[in-house]
């Protein structure tokens, strides 16, 4: 991952996802990712999970911050390239 679109990634794994795919019920191993960035950045990193990923669609899903530690939210604002 490109950590200037992202300063920081959680890999949570062991994680099992169960879904709809093709018409048909998976059952599968998935490993979940928390990406922080900005909403400024936020197209990139689609586009670069899509490109890295395996799946012909990734789940990728953006939630705002409703607040947090002043001085981690300066940090990753801060971490961001923006060009």
């Amino acid at each position: 991952m490109v950590m200037v679109t992202c300063p920081s990634v959680n890999i949570i794994q062991g994680l099992t996802s169960i879904y709809r795919w093709e018409g048909k019920s998976r059952q599968d191993a998935e490993v979940l990712l928390v990406i922080k960035t900005r909403r400024i950045r936020l197209l990139a990193l689609i586009r670069r999970v899509k490109a890295l990923h395996p799946y012909s669609i990734p789940e990728v899903i953006a939630l705002q911050v409703a607040g947090g530690s002043a001085s981690y939210l300066a940090w990753v604002n801060d971490s961001i390239v923006l060009n």
